[in-house]
């Protein structure tokens, strides 16, 4: 692999940041100001990543499909539901700092279902990333309902618990996206119908902003960002690749307070600074049982 990257990907690279930074930001806007019920734009955002992907749909079905559909729902759909019904009322850059906790959280996983060995570097690590997460989530006045931000928690920890089984699966990553679309939007669709209301009327109200939020979720960051972050991941080293994603987080916290007036408090100062060393600690730590880029996986 080249032991360098060049500007080309280095532009790539801060096109997916902010792409991912911007994400939440527009996530936001769509379940709060533009009040689309976070389980239907869920459902909106998997249909347009399955209408983008279906042709790879019709290359064949994958081995053992029924795990391909739990493992690609759990990291999309599941994830994403409960992550958007936290932004209702969680700020974007809070969000940004409890999505930290998937690193960590993908390494205590992989200890108890991969038996992965876990120093005392990577185990610090840990240490400071979920300390620094529980301190963001411990400043509701600076971060918004703390209700919001578990259910933002809860989305990192399904998102978590199943990418340490996606090395178990025979399938590249476009191809587990796209039948990842197809399970979110199979059990998004009767779940947004049951139990959320006022689908169409939100809709209705701002039809162009909704389809601008919805198109940018879908086209330019689950198809553009994350197609293009895994095929670097697969030219160049993981080393060189995955430490540049933790610019996502001061990229979401910089936005949060631009577009949507983030108060940004000490608190979540030095939450984010912790969570910021702890899951660089664990990011450049070597792994025997899971991928790099698992752990740190684009969260929305």
């Amino acid at each position: 692999m080249p032991r360098s990257l060049p500007l080309s990907a280095l532009g790539i690279m801060l096109f997916c940041n902010v792409a991912w930074a911007l994400n939440v930001v527009v996530s936001k806007v769509a379940v709060s100001t533009l009040g689309l019920p976070p389980l239907f734009y869920t459902a909106l955002r998997s249909a347009t990543v399955l209408v983008v992907l279906f042709p790879v749909l019709l290359r064949g079905r994958p081995d053992r499909l029924p795990l391909v559909l739990a493992i690609g729902f759990a990291i999309t759909g599941g994830s994403f539901g409960l992550q958007f019904v936290g932004l209702q009322t969680a700020s974007p850059s809070a969000v940004g700092i409890v999505n930290l906790a998937g690193a960590p959280l993908t390494v205590l996983f992989a200890i108890i279902f991969l038996g992965e060995e876990v120093r005392w570097r990577r185990g610090l690590g840990m240490a400071l990333a979920l300390g620094g997460v529980g301190l963001a989530i411990g400043a509701p006045s600076e971060a918004g309902d703390p209700v919001g931000l578990g259910f933002v928690f809860a989305g990192v920890l399904v998102g978590a618990f199943a990418s340490v089984f996606v090395k178990r699966l025979e399938i590249g990553s476009v191809a587990l996206q796209a039948w990842a679309g197809l399970a979110s939007l199979a059990v998004m669709l009767p779940a947004t119908a049951a139990l959320e209301t006022g689908q169409i009327a939100a809709f209705a109200a701002a039809p162009l902003a909704v389809a601008a939020c919805v198109l940018f979720a879908g086209v330019v960051v689950s198809v553009g960002a994350h197609s293009a972050y895994f095929r670097l991941f697969q030219t160049y080293d993981a080393n060189m690749i995955v430490p540049l994603t933790l610019l996502t987080p001061l990229l979401t916290i910089a936005f949060g307070a631009w577009l949507t007036g983030d108060a940004i408090g000490w608190s979540l100062i030095v939450g984010g600074t912790m969570a910021l060393i702890g899951v660089g600690i664990i990011v450049v730590r070597p792994s025997r049982t899971i991928f790099k880029w698992q752990l740190m996986r684009p969260k929305l």
